[in-house]
């Protein structure tokens, strides 16, 4: 079973979030960028959910913070976003985003986005 940390401070997102993965994953929800990091550090998530636009430290930092530690920098992280404009998608990226889903989530793409992030982590897991 995996663990997914879902850093997003809008609760009907979580919501929705929830809803589509509880089944199968364990979540973990955080309402804030600092909030993320420390749950990033202390649940070790399998995966992690970031919205950018978080109301203490944005998920553009929180992005550079996780990707710098030794101890998160292998967790894919995947923002979620409604920052869909021209360039965000790379932004997102060049921050150290793993992958990138604007808002409304397309719930299919979602789950198929995670799956993917997942197999590709076990696999690099095994081959440690």
């Amino acid at each position: 079973m995996s663990t997914i940390l879902v850093v997003e401070d809008t609760q009907d997102n979580f919501d929705l979030i929830e809803d589509v993965l509880d089944d199968g994953h364990i979540l973990v929800h955080a309402t804030t960028g600092l909030e993320g990091l420390a749950q990033a550090r202390s649940q070790r998530p399998d995966l992690i959910l970031l919205d950018m636009g978080l109301p203490d430290m944005d998920g553009w930092d929180v992005a550079q913070h996780l990707k710098s530690d030794p101890e998160t920098m292998t967790v894919p992280v995947v923002a979620l976003t409604a920052h869909a404009m021209a360039g965000d998608r790379e932004k997102c990226l060049r921050v150290g985003c793993d992958d990138y889903m604007a808002k409304p989530i397309n719930i299919v793409e979602l789950v198929a986005m995670i799956t993917r992030h997942l197999t590709q982590a076990s696999v690099r897991s095994v081959d440690r």
